[in-house]
């Protein structure tokens, strides 16, 4: 069993049109946007789960009041952010794990507001 292998077997293949200039980008473009859409559905639960637990307020709001609550939510509960980023970093490989570690700051940030906006253009998923 080789885990780097099969982590990197199980990630959907993404195109981009543009190549990325920096190695930050394109460690968001080559590792964290295909975790993000591998782990989409998981994200999802996780969130909706997250959601009941604070009395459903969420499934109450319009659109807009529900893109800032997923936004507020992730950025401001430290403990939902910290279990969301290990969700998304239990799938790194070893060396994807170093290299996170050595920009860990600005990937970070990439991965949650990638998460953010991905959480947000499926607010449809959310409410059902």
């Amino acid at each position: 069993m080789n885990r780097d292998k099969d982590l990197q077997q199980l990630r959907p293949i993404i195109h981009f049109e543009i190549q990325a200039e920096s190695e930050v980008e394109r460690f968001q473009n080559i590792v964290l946007r295909p975790i993000l859409k591998l782990q989409n559905d998981l994200l999802i639960q996780v969130f909706i789960q997250y959601c009941h637990q604070r009395k459903g307020l969420f499934f109450k709001l319009s659109d807009k009041d529900k893109s800032l609550y997923i936004d507020q939510s992730i950025r401001k509960d430290m403990k939902f952010k910290h279990y969301l980023e290990g969700i998304i970093a239990g799938h790194f490989t070893l060396e994807e794990y170093q290299l996170f570690l050595q920009n860990e700051e600005e990937l970070t940030k990439r991965m949650i507001h990638l998460l953010i906006q991905r959480l947000q253009s499926q607010l449809l998923l959310l409410t059902k």
